[in-house]
């Protein structure tokens, strides 16, 4: 089964931190990818930047929203895709990751979206 991890930070976490706190910050993030790596359950992992669009299509009219939304207290600052057998392994690669220390882990099984 796959597994999508999602990192839900804080808004504007990432500008409170020192360049050489980011640097470390993107070391364990590195280290942490490659572990999953070598354990042969990464598909897809990447960092997401803080700003966005939001997209809305009603009645054939399109509407583009620029972000970082003031609404949002928080954000998903980075994806990891995951194939493994179980939702408790998933949560345990989670509980792994560096980012569980400033971040939430959202735990999602993926799936069909008419399931």
């Amino acid at each position: 089964m796959q597994y999508m991890l999602l990192i839900v930070e804080p808004q504007g976490q990432r500008r409170t931190r020192t360049p050489e706190e980011g640097r470390a910050v993107y070391g364990q993030m590195l280290a942490y990818t490659e572990s999953l790596k070598a354990r042969g359950v990464l598909l897809e992992s990447n960092s997401l930047r803080e700003k966005s669009a939001r997209l809305k299509v009603r009645d054939g009219r399109r509407s583009v929203t620029d972000g970082p939304f003031a609404e949002a207290k928080e954000l998903v600052g980075g994806f990891f895709l995951l194939d493994c057998p179980s939702r408790e392994q998933a949560l345990g690669y989670a509980a792994e990751c560096p980012a569980a220390a400033w971040a939430a882990i959202e735990v999602r099984e993926v799936g069909p979206c008419y399931e």
